[in-house]
């Protein structure tokens, strides 16, 4: 059965009917087994929410760009889910320290020919190819990978791509044969317009199939939450120094937008964990100084230096800090750290420009966090009610709130006021 095709060409919950200047877009196209469940998803650039082709420049900074975006900038389940994601790569990206800052297992690499066939080149690039395959990638290359030239990159190779628009049935059963025989790589007959190119290729005993016959390329897009430039600066000043983690949690702590795409990156789908990270700290750990470096340096090298308005920012980390304060006369340390997320997170609807659900669709926090944020409801809402409260100088829904909660209103002043010194010695 056809899928039905998508109607709006940029679907996407965090943008509007007009993109944001600030926005980044992918398209993704599924890859379906035999069963026409999906396999994976194609990922492919895409300069705007229009455009149906990629970007005319590739380059292996144009790469590493769009391999941080879809891993820093899209909610998990916006581009791959648990799926494979397949990426168009140069042969230049094959020692690209880009590739570091994923999880391997998730990827699969689609490499080009070799102009001119050079004999030296191709046998360099198997030994990337190694080393990759080695560390968990899997690659892929076109039906031009099955010949005599390319010898020495079939034992690499976890699957050849035929274009079944080459109008080469020979070519198509050559193929099949060879996968068969040898068994090391998986076929996938791409540009699939017709039920009966479907057919055929099915009947060869190709293993996956994509094409328009299934299903066009999606456009999703992001809005790009931007940290401020000297905070990641100093971040990665710290972590280059392997500095202690609590210098490295604060830093993080003080900006809502770099809190917000770290802890979007550690639960993508591309770093393949498989439970929730929520704390800054547990982030951290799981990542190592190595891993964070790589990731910051990709971070400063996308950066709008303009960031999010300091105002939001001020706030923002004001309301962490004053909810992480009023928490710690009566929650766990853990709940204290979710406390100030759910304070800082309190204007993630601002920053991003969308309803505080669209915002909250995109990033993995706990459920309370989320029922604060959403209806000032469970463990977290009412400190959050009490922050805003304090903000207005509503001091009957203070007195409430702090009532129900077992606080008097000489702790709840001075945790504000603790709050406000504490961001003023940030130099918010």
């Amino acid at each position: 059965m056809q899928p039905t095709q998508p109607t709006n060409p940029a679907q996407n919950p965090e943008t509007t009917n007009s993109a944001p200047d600030q926005a980044v877009f992918i398209a993704r196209q599924p890859i379906l087994d035999r069963k026409h469940d999906i396999f994976g998803y194609e990922l492919l650039a895409r300069a705007d929410a229009t455009s149906q082709t990629a970007p005319a420049i590739h380059t292996l900074a144009s790469d590493t760009t769009f391999l941080f975006n879809a891993l820093s900038n899209f909610a998990t389940e916006q581009l791959f889910g648990d799926k494979l994601a397949f990426i168009n790569c140069i042969l230049e990206d094959l020692s690209g320290e880009h590739l570091e800052i994923v999880f391997p297992e998730r990827l699969v690499l689609e490499i080009p020919r070799v102009p001119g066939e050079d004999p030296g080149v191709i046998a360099d690039v198997a030994a990337k190819m190694e080393n990759l395959r080695v560390r968990g990638f899997r690659i892929a290359a076109g039906a031009f990978a099955a010949a005599g030239p390319y010898a020495p990159w079939l034992p690499h190779l976890s699957f050849i791509k035929f274009d079944v628009q080459s109008g080469n049935p020979a070519l198509a059963q050559f193929l099949a044969k060879k996968a068969q025989a040898q068994n090391q790589f998986r076929l996938v007959a791409e540009k699939v317009e017709t039920l009966e190119q479907f057919k055929i290729h099915l009947e060869l005993g190709y293993h996956y199939f994509q094409g328009y016959y299934f299903a066009k390329p999606q456009t999703v897009a992001a809005r790009v939450v931007n940290p401020a430039f000297s905070n990641v600066l100093r971040l990665i000043n710290l972590v280059s120094k392997e500095a202690e983690l609590r210098e490295i949690d604060e830093v993080i702590k003080r900006d809502p937008a770099l809190s917000f795409k770290l802890l979007r990156y550690i639960n993508s789908s591309g770093f393949g964990l498989m439970s929730e990270v929520t704390s800054f700290r547990h982030a951290v750990t799981l990542l190592g100084y190595r891993k964070l470096f790589r990731w910051l340096t990709l971070l400063l090298a996308t950066l709008d230096k303009s960031g999010t308005p300091p105002a939001v920012i001020r706030t923002a980390v004001t309301r962490g800090r004053m909810m992480e304060l009023l928490a710690g006369n009566l929650m766990s340390q853990d709940e204290c750290d979710n406390a100030f997320i759910a304070g800082v997170f309190s204007l993630l609807d601002t920053m991003l420009g969308v309803s505080m659900a669209t915002a909250l669709s995109s990033i993995t926090l706990p459920e309370a966090v989320s029922d604060a944020l959403l209806h000032h409801q469970g463990a977290y809402g009412p400190f959050l009610k009490i922050v805003e409260a304090s903000e207005k100088g509503a001091f009957a829904d203070i007195e409430l709130e702090a009532m129900l909660l077992n606080l008097d209103a000489a702790k709840v002043s001075s945790a504000h006021l603790q709050a406000l010194a504490w961001t003023e010695s940030l130099g918010l």
